[in-house]
């Protein structure tokens, strides 16, 4: 468990570096549960089908059945730690609304991902409204199961999502590896901060599980991520995920309309 002054004294670098690390954050008994609903979101081919309606929105329907309808996902978008968390002035503020989910699992033996960022705001209008991914490594990290490599300070860039993607998965300079989480670790990032999946040297038999949920400040329109994005907020409204605290924290009103992103290459 990670103590709180480790957590404040993270949180006084967060603004330059743009990111922390929280080891061990999820509770054990939530951690069982959140690794079989992703079990069960691979197995059923839900993951591919909320893929293919991303990708394929205007011939492709949406899935009957989102992320938010899993009981311990919805638990984890609004774990009291985590939201406790984004409140920090140094995150997200009092006010701040809910983006996004996704739910992963994929062989250790798997590729990498090319760096990249995730902030969604258009790359002219700078970082004045701040974006958090938490990034949630529920069977933790370890050498052979691929690793989290991320670009300290890159967040303050003004440039696009793939500025780096040439570059695939190589080492930049100044780079910090992160490959040694026990279960349940949590990695906040600033969304515009660079990071990259990078493959195993020598990659484990099992699978490397992964579950990404996105919060937003306030005060702005956020372009949303999925075409079924008003879905997903009602199922959060359905099951009662709202919180007193945060009133905002799954209302429509902060969204624009769904822009499908243009994609390029194979």
């Amino acid at each position: 468990m990670v103590s709180v002054e480790a957590v404040d004294l993270q949180l006084q670098y967060f603004p330059e570096r743009g990111f922390l690390v929280l080891p061990g954050w999820l509770p054990p008994a939530l951690v069982d549960r959140l690794a079989g609903e992703v079990d069960f979101w691979v197995d059923a081919g839900w993951r591919q089908r909320s893929i293919d309606a991303s990708l394929r929105p205007a011939d492709t329907a949406a899935p009957r059945v989102v992320e938010l309808d899993l009981e311990a996902h919805g638990e984890l978008a609004v774990h009291p730690p985590l939201l406790d968390l984004l409140s920090r002035a140094e995150l997200l503020g009092d006010s701040f609304v809910f983006h996004h989910l996704h739910s992963d699992r994929r062989p250790c033996a798997g590729g990498g991902k090319s760096w990249h960022h995730d902030y969604e705001q258009p790359t002219g209008g700078g970082r004045r409204h701040p974006m958090v991914h938490a990034l949630h490594y529920i069977r933790g990290l370890r050498p052979g199961t691929g690793s989290l490599v991320v670009l300290p300070g890159s967040h303050r860039e003004r440039l696009g999502k793939q500025a780096r993607g040439h570059l695939g998965t190589g080492a930049i300079p100044g780079e910090v590896l992160i490959d040694d989480l026990p279960p349940g670790s949590t990695v906040l990032l600033h969304s515009a901060l660079f990071h990259t999946r990078r493959a195993p040297a020598a990659p484990e038999a099992g699978q490397r599980y992964m579950i990404d949920a996105s919060y937003c400040r306030t005060g702005t329109l956020w372009p949303p991520v999925k075409p079924y994005w008003r879905q997903v907020l009602a199922a959060a409204h359905r099951r009662g995920l709202t919180r007193d605290r945060w009133p905002e924290l799954f209302a429509a009103r902060h969204f624009t309309e769904y822009v499908p992103a243009v994609r390029t290459g194979a």
